[in-house]
This record gives C-alpha cells, sequence and structure tokens, in this order.
C-alpha cells in the first residue's frame, strides 16, 4: 500500500488567543500542494519504521516519529513494516510530520481493518494533523481541531520555498506582540472567481507568526523577496510558522519557470512548484 502525504499550506494564520493551559487559538486558510511524502505500508508481525529520500537525513525512524505515535492509536497487537519516503524539508512549516501521520492513519485503517481513533486521540498528536487526516481545503480554527471546508477554490499553483535555516517554533510564538487579533475576513460563500481574486481576499488577511519569524531568521525575508520579484507572483508569505514561504500563481508555466529560476540561482534552497490540490 503506497500513500501520499502532501504538503501542508497556512495560505492566512491568525492568533486569535490562547488557553489557559498555553495553547493558541488560530484562525487559519489550509490547502494542500501536489508535492510531499509518501509512505509505503506492508504487513508484518511487528511495527516497523525505515526513512528513505532525499530529506531522510535526522528524522527518526522510533517513536518519536508520528507515524509510530499514529500507528500506537489504534488496538495493541497490530504489526506492520511502514517506510517513509521523506521529501519535504523537516520542520518546515508546511506540516510534513503531520502530513505523514495522517496518512499513516488512513492506511493503517485500511490495512488492519479497524477504526479511525476518534478525533481527540487524533489531535493528541498535533494541531496540524486534524486538517491533513481532512486533506482538503479548509479553514482551521480553535488549537486545530475545528475544521470547515473552504468555498470553492479557483486553479492554483504555489512555488514553495525553504532556505534550510531553521526557525525556533516556540521563539516565534514567544515574541508575539498581540495574541488576541482579529480572526479571518468573511469568506464569499461562492467561492472567487479567479486566482487573482483569491490573491485580493488573501491580501486583506494575514500570517501573525511572519513578523517574529522574519526578525529572528532574516533568510526569510530573502526568500519572500525573491519570490515578490518572480513575473507570475501575485502573493508571497510565509506557510504556518516557517520557514517555508509560498508564492501564489494562477499558471503553472509561471510557476514552474520562477521555481527553476530559482533553483538555479540558489542550489542550496529547497524548491518547489506544485498545484494546489482541490
Amino acid at each position: 500500500m503506497r500513500l501520499f502525504a502532501p504538503a501542508k499550506v497556512n495560505l492566512a494564520l491568525h492568533v486569535t488567543g490562547r488557553r489557559d493551559d498555553g495553547y493558541h487559538l488560530l484562525d487559519s486558510v489550509v490547502v494542500f500542494a501536489g508535492v510531499g511524502d509518501w509512505l509505503t505500508l506492508a504487513p508484518s508481525d511487528a511495527l516497523s519504521l525505515t526513512v528513505t529520500g532525499p530529506r531522510a537525513a535526522g528524522v527518526p525512524a522510533d517513536r518519536r516519529n508520528l507515524i509510530w505515535r499514529a500507528a500506537e492509536l489504534f488496538a495493541p497487537g497490530h504489526g506492520a513494516a511502514i517506510t517513509l519516503e521523506k521529501h519535504l524539508p523537516h520542520a518546515g512549516g508546511i506540516g510534513g510530520g503531520s502530513a505523514d501521520a495522517a496518512a499513516a492513519l488512513r492506511g493503517l485503517s485500511e490495512l488492519w481493518r479497524a477504526a479511525m481513533p476518534d478525533d481527540a486521540a487524533v489531535l493528541s498528536l498535533g494541531a496540524d494533523v486534524p486538517v491533513c487526516a481532512a486533506g482538503r481545503p479548509m479553514r482551521m480554527s480553535g488549537i486545530g481541531e475545528l475544521l470547515a471546508p473552504l468555498p470553492p477554490l479557483p486553479p492554483l499553483w504555489l512555488v514553495l520555498v525553504n532556505a534550510g535555516v531553521e526557525v525556533p517554533t516556540r521563539a516565534v510564538f514567544s515574541t508575539l506582540e498581540r495574541r488576541d487579533n482579529p480572526p479571518l475576513p468573511d469568506l464569499p460563500a461562492e467561492g472567487w472567481p479567479d486566482a487573482a481574486g483569491f490573491a485580493g481576499w488573501l491580501c486583506s488577511a494575514r500570517n501573525d507568526l511572519e513578523p517574529p519569524a522574519r526578525a529572528l531568521v532574516p533568510a526569510i525575508s530573502e526568500v519572500l523577496d525573491r519570490l515578490n520579484t518572480q513575473p507570475g507572483c501575485l502573493l508571497a508569505r510565509m506557510s504556518g510558522s516557517g520557514g517555508t514561504c509560498f508564492g501564489l500563481f494562477a499558471e503553472e508555466g509561471a510557476a514552474k519557470a520562477a521555481a527553476e529560476e530559482l533553483t538555479g540561482d540558489k542550489p542550496d534552497w529547497w524548491v518547489a512548484a506544485a498545484p494546489v490540490l482541490a
């Protein structure tokens, strides 16, 4: 069994509050891109995890990996040989680990003919796992447990870029100027007529984590500056808590041309052009 774990991209992310237990309340527009990791599952007497692929370095193959912890949410006694083919940057703000865990949940449920773990158990793996398990464009709020489908989206392309500089998530959240920001602007019930209209709506939203991340990691500003200069880029912004950034494009050709130019200029950066998945 082979499963795709697509990159999760926060096109907008508002921090709207903080609970007494320290968890931040979010309001976010989440989509998935046609680039990601791959999982292969095979029957086995015991649970095992092997990590391969161009981004395997530093990815644990034991209980520290969310895939392993996802498997443990099912009743004990099951076995599976799981291989993770890692293509997304580790801790890159595009939900790589969460997408892997969500794919593992779907695949193991089928392999073991077992019911999916309940919502609370899935959320216990991390705030991004429920939306990754949904696997479609969503408005995500609360601490990640409240999901609502987005209105219909026009065809869109993304250029994802990561400069390879670690972004300290805890420090990003701790240096937020405000934690009680307004929620997302109203979403049009009928969706957006085209990519330009969607980009215009996104410009009225924000990523509240981008300013503190830029201050901590100047490379993010360099990436965004380069994306903003690419022909056809409608909007450039950081995804999630960083450090992967995205450029939003209406046309496949413009997105692929931008990715090719950036790869040529910055061969040490991770760059990928991909469609937004419906």
